[in-house]
């Protein structure tokens, strides 16, 4: 008997296998030739590995868990494309998976990225469109469809995407931010994507990972790109390492005092990352607690957890050709370790461009998260972040278009706003907006008045930086934050076969929605081709009685913008803007198409609550 036993015991040991590799595969003729390969498999660290074709292995690291091996090897010194890693007992082979070095696509290193020459679209793929009711729920995945719940599933895929590029297209949009795609395996509330439980594999619910593939080249074939949102800062509960961690601190734990480990929530105080007179405790919990208790934080000091996360994203920028990444709660990760993240991606594509989401209500704070910035330089830090998101725009936006003119408040919020432009080093690559994913909606804000849109889309059209929109925006959707989440995500009417109207069609949008519609419409299709406003210089002039005027300008041409939030028609004394007007006789509305006498000593009437874009001559 203990013969037998001790046989089944040799025989298990001995007959371990490979489980997963990842990546599971890489390419040849990276900048960076350095790969790390993790090799998972019950107890495989007692098991020998080789790779054959002999291939060296520059280093073989064993963790505490024995379930785990990280390979790493030199990619230039592989001149063959596939090759085996064999496990093996002894002398003998018990398991072996082919790895395959395969080939970039042509100029891959040299990928056009998102700039301020594109208008970005948020959609939250789950609430969007269903095109493929097949995969609404999956054997393998906890959480079914369930559209009569608000925070559940409701059947959104990427192939209801797809079969609405037209529409997007149609609208001005160049550039695609889906919220995350990848396996969310949560029990509940799953569809929101940033609690993912596999990095490698686009979730089963979304459809596939060559369905991924399939929208980024659609995209492509129309001018558009495919932008994918990261997340460094943490994954979900139960995706699979953080079930088996390879490391007792690939994430970060706290003791309970018992002996136990685990959960505490961050403060959100992430202006502890560079506050002077922070307590350590305080930039502690920010940083390291938990944003919440399904979303283990990863610790990106750990050198093998960072190199993870940097291959796995740019394994999916070269295998779905993608245009940029939006990456989630930047300023909650290690800022060191996020530095060398995004040198790395951008070391290997140059013109990539990562904008980051510095949630901040301070300018300077947001600025110091940007690549090069002089903030950053005080404490020696520089974040290698190409671009961040105008959180104080967002956050003055409605409160100038609410609140009655004074010393500090009204349109003079935005004014000074954008007073604070000096403080970027990059201020055309900052992404401007008026709601997201996470905020009320700003047609709730203004009870569904497409006079208050109008103003803020012409806002975020004409001045500096990467407008950015959240679907639904273009046709009036509402949603209250304070009714949860669920309701600020509403699914875009049409997207589902039994909706009893569908907006994705100009033709049976009702009245309300091609008013917003056809102003959304208009103002990005004549972006496309405005260098001035892309690239050009800002001259702006205080508001009076809450109208705002500023003019883009470069060599070739000026555009003159003016907001008027006022009740009433406004008569602006032209004189005012005579700097700005030199030589100007007159200006072309971008929207009505009507002309404007623009002589230095007549008046420029103003409806109220309206804009006007006018081109100069």
């Amino acid at each position: 008997m203990k013969k037998t036993l001790l046989f089944l015991l040799i025989s298990t040991f001995a007959f371990a296998q490979i489980q997963r590799v990842e990546p599971a595969f890489w390419w040849k003729g990276m900048k960076n030739p350095e790969l790390q390969i993790l090799v998972y498999g019950k107890n495989i660290a007692n098991q020998t590995i080789e790779l054959s074709n002999g291939i060296q292995i520059k280093e073989l690291k064993k963790v505490e868990n024995p379930n785990y091996v990280f390979i790493t090897v030199n990619t230039d010194e592989i001149n063959v494309p596939k090759f085996k890693i064999n496990l093996k007992n002894g002398k003998k082979l018990v398991n072996s998976f082919d790895y395959e070095l395969k080939q970039r696509n042509p100029n891959s290193a040299n990928r056009n990225s998102f700039t301020s020459k594109d208008v970005m679209y948020l959609i939250m793929p789950d609430r969007f469109a269903n095109g493929d009711y097949s995969n609404d729920s999956q054997p393998n995945l906890t959480e079914k469809v369930n559209r009569n719940l608000p925070s559940g599933r409701h059947g959104g895929d990427l192939r209801g995407i797809i079969k609405n590029l037209d529409y997007l297209q149609n609208l001005g949009i160049t550039a695609l931010w889906l919220t995350p795609a990848n396996e969310d395996n949560e029990k509940q509330t799953s569809y929101h994507g940033y609690a993912q439980t596999d990095l490698y594999k686009i979730d089963g619910r979304y459809g596939t990972n060559d369905e991924y593939i399939e929208l980024s080249r659609e995209l492509k074939k129309r001018g558009m790109m495919l932008i994918q949102d990261y997340v460094t800062n943490h994954w979900g509960i139960s995706h699979w390492l953080i079930q088996d961690l390879p490391t007792k601190d690939w994430i970060h734990q706290f003791s309970d005092g018992e002996g136990k480990y685990g959960f505490k929530r961050s403060n959100y105080r992430t202006t502890s990352q560079f506050d002077t007179n922070v307590a350590e405790i305080d930039k502690k919990e920010a940083l390291n607690g938990w944003f919440d208790t399904t979303m283990p934080d990863l610790n990106q000091n750990n050198p093998l957890v960072l190199k993870y996360l940097t291959q796995n994203a740019i394994w999916w920028i070269e295998y779905a050709e993608l245009g940029g990444l939006r990456v989630d709660t930047y300023p909650y990760n290690d800022k060191e370790a996020m530095s060398k993240w995004a040198k790395a991606i951008t070391d290997e594509y140059p013109n990539f461009n990562i904008v980051g989401e510095a949630w901040m209500y301070s300018p300077a704070h947001i600025s110091y998260w940007q690549k090069n910035s002089k903030i950053g330089e005080i404490d020696g830090y520089n974040s290698n972040l190409p671009s961040v998101m105008d959180f104080t725009l967002y956050t003055d936006l409605p409160h100038a278009l609410t609140e009655d003119e004074s010393w500090d408040k009204g349109m003079i919020k935005i004014y000074n706003s954008f007073g604070n432009d000096f403080l970027y080093p990059d201020i055309n690559n900052i992404l401007v907006f008026f709601e997201n994913h996470d905020t009320e909606r700003f047609n709730e804000i203004f009870n569904g008045n497409p006079d208050y849109y109008k103003l803020a889309l012409t806002l975020i059209s004409t001045v500096r930086g990467i407008p950015q929109i959240y679907y639904g925006s273009e046709i009036g959707m509402r949603g209250e934050k304070s009714k949860g989440d669920a309701d600020i995500r509403r699914d875009f009417p049409g997207g589902w076969k039994d909706d009893k109207q569908n907006a994705f069609n100009p033709q049976t949008q009702t009245k309300v929605q091609k008013e917003f519609y056809d102003f959304t419409q208009k103002i990005f299709n004549w972006r496309k081709g405005k260098e001035v406003i892309h690239t050009g210089k800002t001259k702006h002039y205080m508001p009076k009685e809450k109208v705002y005027v500023y003019f883009r300008y470069n060599e070739k041409e000026k555009v003159m913008v003016v907001l008027n939030n006022n009740e009433k028609e406004q008569n602006l004394d032209l004189n005012r803007f005579a700097e700005s007007l030199y030589g100007v006789s007159k200006g072309k509305d971008v929207i009505s198409g009507k002309e404007f006498s623009l002589k230095t000593e007549n008046k420029l009437t103003i409806a109220p609550k309206s804009s006007l874009i006018l081109e100069l001559e």
